[in-house]
């Protein structure tokens, strides 16, 4: 059995992907990237009533770091597409 019929596999680590609710994917350095908990990481985040991208970003950062994995070396490419996440989401 190929790899194709056991999952999807993160273009990261080479770790399989859940599936699982609460995960959703994210594209990072144009690579589909799976991020668990972004929802409610999103959700807890604008309470926070931060203004700065900086800010939002490292906030984010931080919570999500908790329970995925993010390259030190992808830290910034990250930021981004979880910053526009974020913004895309108060629309």
């Amino acid at each position: 059995m190929g790899k194709e019929e056991e999952g999807i596999y993160c273009t990261i680590c080479g770790g399989m992907v859940s599936q699982a609710p609460g995960v959703r994917q994210v594209t990072i350095d144009g690579k589909p990237t799976g991020i668990t908990g972004l929802d409610e990481c999103i959700a807890v985040v604008r309470t926070l009533g931060l203004k700065s991208d900086a800010e939002i970003a490292e906030a984010l950062l931080d919570r999500l770091s908790k329970g995925n994995y993010i390259p030190t070396r992808k830290r910034d490419a990250y930021a981004a597409a979880i910053l526009a996440e974020y913004r895309a989401s108060n629309d």
